[in-house]
């Protein structure tokens, strides 16, 4: 019995493959600017943030975008206002993992996860 199906032997079941492929996010999409996901990304109104929320409904520092293993994950900092993902808050102090389109909203600013 053969292994071969029209996935792996057509030029057609191979390009169909590939769309269902996720290509892993690569960087951070605000105020028209890309910033590179690196190991860990700080978001906040301080100037000592990677990312720096010039809004009064951020806190001084907000949240924090970890890679853990081949992954991003959000975590909101205690933050007074909150931090959104697609709308929903998230809890304060739990990592939420972060998906390729994304929109993570801080007060008024929303960072896409592209």
């Amino acid at each position: 019995m053969s292994n071969e199906t029209i996935q792996t032997v057509s030029p057609v079941g191979k390009q169909l493959k590939s769309y269902g492929e996720s290509k892993p996010a690569s960087y951070l999409m605000f105020n028209n600017k890309k910033v590179s996901l690196v190991a860990k990304i700080t978001i906040g109104r301080e100037y000592d943030n990677d990312v720096v929320v010039d809004n009064k409904l951020a806190s001084r520092h907000h949240a924090v975008i970890q890679k853990i293993k081949d992954a991003y994950f959000i975590k909101d900092e205690q933050s007074t206002n909150g931090t959104f993902v697609n709308g929903v808050k998230i809890p304060s102090d739990k990592y939420v993992k972060l998906n390729l389109g994304d929109k993570i909203t801080i007060g008024n600013m929303s960072l896409v996860i592209s």
